[in-house]
């Protein structure tokens, strides 16, 4: 594994301060990387030193890690997201890069990529395509339960823990090696009166205000045109979820799928290695 060390970065972009983490030389292959739910960039500590031709940034996603939270009347929708990483790439010039998104990152890299495929040159998805779809006429319910959901996660304290580790704790539940554990918790708490708290918006654990349909996630895989890379995980969402491939496979042109050791964080476990060479090789075999 190379000794390789992350180098931290900030981008100030629609009034928000976005923090993230690079690895490699900024002449390198550039490859934009894209945690998931309640993670942070330090999802890739363990993954991105094993890229050495490529140069990654990977974002702490707003109201995750040292990036800022939203405004108390903003959302967290999927697609919020997206005017943020436009600006993070304006910032970077980048005019062409690779994308690679974990689980909730995923799906919205899988949403930008089908907006701007001339910026996308691979596409790379880890254990994540896009959400499950549901029927319009939910559309009330869903709604209804964002409402609820938003008020109480905005109102609610978040908790105080007397130390790091307490709070490392309890991320390290067995779900991911403890050493990865610890790497995503540092980084999602910030000091505080009695101790240490999360840094994470609590409005992140409600309910989406709207959720797309069967019609618009064929739209969106029918409009990714580059090479796409889907890596599931025996132990993750592609064990569980079969209908995933299947959805894949019909929807997107260019798509390598392979399934690969391990649980939903197979990036952060003894898999990564594998999933790097896979990943390697797409990024220098696909055209």
């Amino acid at each position: 594994m190379s000794d390789l060390q992350p180098q931290p970065c900030s981008w100030q972009v629609n009034g928000l301060q976005l923090s993230g983490l690079s690895w490699g030389r900024p002449d390198g292959r550039p490859v934009l990387a894209l945690h998931g739910w309640l993670d942070n960039a330090a999802s890739f500590s363990l993954l991105a030193p094993l890229l050495p031709d490529c140069h990654v940034v990977a974002l702490d996603l707003t109201g995750h890690g040292r990036s800022d939270c939203r405004s108390a009347d903003a959302s967290y929708q999927i697609w919020d997201d997206l005017p943020e990483i436009c600006g993070v790439i304006d910032a970077l010039g980048w005019e062409r890069f690779s994308l690679m998104g974990h689980s909730r990152g995923g799906v919205i890299s899988t949403l930008f990529a089908s907006c701007f495929p001339e910026q996308v040159s691979h596409l790379i998805l880890l254990d994540a395509l896009l959400p499950q779809p549901i029927n319009e006429t939910e559309f009330p319910t869903q709604l209804r339960k964002f409402m609820l959901e938003k008020s109480h996660w905005q109102n609610r304290d978040k908790r105080v823990f007397p130390s790091m580790d307490a709070a490392v704790a309890i991320r390290d539940d067995g779900s991911l090696p403890s050493a990865a554990a610890r790497l995503l918790a540092e980084r999602n708490l910030a000091a505080c009166d009695g101790g240490y708290t999360w840094t994470t918006d609590n409005r992140l654990r409600g309910a989406s205000a709207v959720k797309l349909t069967a019609g618009h996630l064929q739209a969106v895989l029918h409009a990714l045109s580059m090479p796409t890379l889907l890596l599931l995980a025996e132990q993750g969402l592609g064990g569980q979820h079969p209908q995933i491939v299947a959805l894949a496979r019909e929807g997107i042109a260019r798509l390598e799928v392979h399934t690969l050791p391990g649980g939903h964080h197979f990036h952060m476990e003894d898999s990564v290695g594998r999933v790097s060479q896979d990943i390697a090789q797409f990024l220098e075999s696909s055209p």
